[in-house]
């Protein structure tokens, strides 16, 4: 969609939309790090949540839905020879950072498996995010990958 058609439909004149945004991905990049810097602000809100182990699985769940619904953004910016991950890696690792801190409250709380890193709860996201942009007809459900790595890193009773 060009620039002119999204300033008619943002109620602006094209004028103020190029001065904010000369480029249609510069617009599509401010709207990914608002997104990022929104959930990381609510992962943040979660860390004095009173049940640990839930508040970190209903953000994953958040998480992936809002991914689901929306990953045309990054598909866009993707295609447009600019990388997410390089143009907004310092709000991705704030992102990273605060599910951390997540995680870590909850498997100090016993809700959560304690073999479980960041680095390993990151990349089991990564691959659910990933197995949703399939184009084809074999698309995941996110709901039932979702499941599967909340049972997945629920601790086992002893």
């Amino acid at each position: 969609m060009p620039l002119d058609e999204i300033a008619r439909r943002a109620g602006v004149g094209p004028g103020t939309l190029y001065r904010h945004f000369p480029a249609k991905e510069a617009l599509f990049e401010a709207v990914l790090r608002d997104r990022l810097q929104r959930l990381a602000d609510d992962a943040r809100a979660l860390r004095y949540a009173q049940d640990a182990g839930p508040a970190l699985l209903g953000f994953i769940d958040r998480l992936v839905a809002e991914a689901a619904l929306k990953r045309d953004l990054a598909d866009a910016l993707g295609s447009a020879g600019t990388s997410a991950t390089t143009a907004l890696g310092g709000m991705a690792a704030h992102l990273r950072g605060e599910i951390g801190h997540l995680l870590a409250r909850a498997q100090r709380s016993g809700a959560i498996r304690d073999d479980i890193s960041t680095a390993d709860l990151m990349a089991l996201i990564r691959g659910i995010l990933f197995a949703l942009q399939a184009r084809s007809g074999d698309q995941a459900d996110p709901q039932r990958a979702v499941a599967v790595l909340r049972d997945g890193l629920q601790a086992t009773p002893a």
